[in-house]
């Protein structure tokens, strides 16, 4: 079987069973953040958190105290990775360096999981159990929560009130995230993937020398780490490292995690909004850009444009064996898609242009389908966007789901978009003004590639990287981790903002006027608005580097 054919059947039957999931699990999920009774176990979190599970929350409360939650996560996390020689004792593991703890537990809690260390020769068990593998759970369920907020302010009326934050993290962890955990945790530990307690083996090699074979619990943090949309390895060869992804067909499960629950997200919404057209328009525009990505990415690595990938007729460099160009470069865009940054390759070897698109996945804001929660909320402000241009082209009071689109409403919608280009560029012109920038181990476009990268995915809360960068050091974790903060959390009180804005109105009926939201039209529009606005955000940029370098 040729390496082409066996990519398209590869992504075939991942599309296949994404259609399932998406009714079945999407229901699932309906059901949970909709649902009106509580677990014992639920009611015993709330008793000890001192919440009244049947009290809702204006969206300044809501996102007080999402906020304060994550605050605490962070500081907790800081102090745990600062510590772990004292509560884990072992020589060969010290505590993390102040910079470091800061990167990473910004970075965990912001649902980024950049990496700026080396898993296996820094983390503590206690510390990827306790620490890190627990923030994987809780950040992605806040992303969750989030979109579940936007929505419930498309579907109320004249309402002050979003649900309740504490309410939706318990059940979106302990419903959704935790059941799947522990099942696809089983399967990838059938794949082959390690999960024990081990603290390492010392092997001799094929020349003679030795070497320590990192153990630990494995399999249990790859599984969320890809279904939160997280990307942390444990090892720091991340998904390319046979410890945590053997074969081939864990490397499908992993991805089908990646997605399960961005793909299904839409199905939630059309839900909630009594409109599953609704939901398959948004489901459409997300597939349409996921398509054009991962096929782009797999075109430009198969051509493998360059002397060397020519003469050996792949480009090989910096990929798998076990998994090959096509799903290498399928993965490059599927987590650059969805803000996992879990890599199986190494993007700073992709050919130029297949470089330039997981950075493009990134600046679409990572919607198609996007992160966990985060692809849906940021798509939704993206439609209103739509519906507000589409609104100024007929002279009408733009409408969505019959809430007005008035100047509150654009506002929060614009701030939102802003921030995260306004992050990535002022980041990248502080590191190339400054001497920062002679970390990058490449000069020309190529190096200017990599620090455009490492801005991009900070800011967008992915947390891959081109790699061919040091960043490990006081200043790019000081200013990276900045970016991670200012680009997760100032949009989600945006979001929050626009969700208690639409959840106070009173819903006008449609008219002629009306544009309708779930026809062909809508879809075309939305994609275009999307791509549109990235162009004319980035295209300087890009041109400096990976286009620059491509052509």
């Amino acid at each position: 079987m040729s390496m082409t054919v066996a990519g398209v059947l590869f992504i075939v039957s991942l599309l296949a069973a994404l259609a399932v999931a998406y009714r079945y699990f999407g229901d699932y999920m309906y059901r949970v953040v909709v649902g009106a009774r509580h677990s014992l176990a639920e009611r015993g979190i709330y008793k000890i958190l001192r919440v009244n599970p049947e009290g809702e929350q204006s969206w300044k409360a809501y996102a007080g105290s999402l906020l304060a939650f994550s605050a605490i996560s962070l500081l907790f996390l800081y102090a745990l990775l600062r510590l772990q020689h004292v509560l884990w004792p072992n020589p060969n593991f010290p505590g993390v360096t102040d910079h470091v703890a800061w990167n990473t537990a910004v970075s965990f809690v912001a649902n980024t999981n950049w990496q700026a260390y080396s898993g296996e020769s820094t983390m503590t068990h206690l510390s990827q159990m306790a620490g890190l593998a627990v923030q994987n759970f809780v950040s992605a369920s806040v992303g969750v929560a989030v979109a579940v907020a936007l929505v419930r302010g498309f579907a109320r009326r004249k309402s002050g009130t979003l649900g309740n934050f504490w309410v939706d993290l318990t059940r979106i962890t302990l419903r959704i995230m935790l059941p799947v955990a522990v099942v696809a945790t089983v399967a990838l530990v059938i794949g082959g993937v390690v999960q024990n307690f081990s603290g390492g083996h010392d092997v001799t090699t094929l020349t003679g020398g030795t070497q320590t074979i990192t153990g630990g619990p494995v399999a249990s943090q790859e599984v969320i780490k890809e279904l939160g949309t997280n990307g942390g390895g444990f090892m720091n060869a991340n998904s390319a490292h046979p410890f945590e992804n053997p074969t081939p067909w864990t490397n499908w499960i992993q991805l089908f995690l990646i997605l399960l629950i961005p793909v299904s997200m839409p199905r939630v919404f059309g839900r909630m909004v009594g409109q599953n057209r609704q939901g398959y328009a948004i489901l459409a525009v997300m597939g349409i850009l996921a398509i054009a990505s991962i096929g782009l990415t797999n075109v430009f690595e198969i051509a493998g444009n360059g002397t060397v990938p020519h003469a050996i007729g792949a480009a090989m460099e910096g990929k798998e064996i076990r998994f090959g160009v096509s799903d290498s470069a399928s993965f490059g865009a599927i987590t650059t898609l969805t803000s996992t940054g879990a890599v199986n390759s190494f993007h700073d070897s992709y050919t130029s242009l297949g470089g330039m698109m997981p950075m493009i996945n990134m600046m679409l804001g990572e919607v198609a389908p996007g992160g966990v929660g985060a692809g849906l909320y940021g798509m939704l402000v993206l439609a209103v966007i739509t519906v507000f241009v589409a609104g100024l082209m007929v002279g009408r009071t733009p409408e969505y789901l019959g809430k007005k689109i008035g100047a509150r409403e654009i506002k929060f919608a614009s701030i939102y978009f802003l921030i995260t280009p306004a992050t990535v560029l002022t980041g990248v012109a502080a590191a190339m003004a400054t001497k920062n920038h002679t970390t990058m181990l490449n000069v020309g476009p190529h190096g200017f590639s990599e620090v455009l990268y490492a801005f991009t995915s900070a800011a967008n809360n992915n947390g891959s990287a081109f790699a061919g960068i040091t960043v490990n050091t006081g200043w790019w974790d000081t200013a990276l981790g900045f970016a991670m903060l200012l680009g997760r959390f100032l949009p989600i009180i945006m979001v929050l903002g626009l969700a208690g804005s639409l959840a106070a109105q009173q819903p006008v009926p449609e008219s002629k006027g009306t544009l309708p939201t779930h026809r062909p039209l809508f879809v075309g529009m939305l994609v275009g608005v999307t791509v549109v606005l990235v162009a004319l955000t980035f295209l300087p940029a890009l041109a400096l580097g990976p286009l620059a370098e491509g052509l």
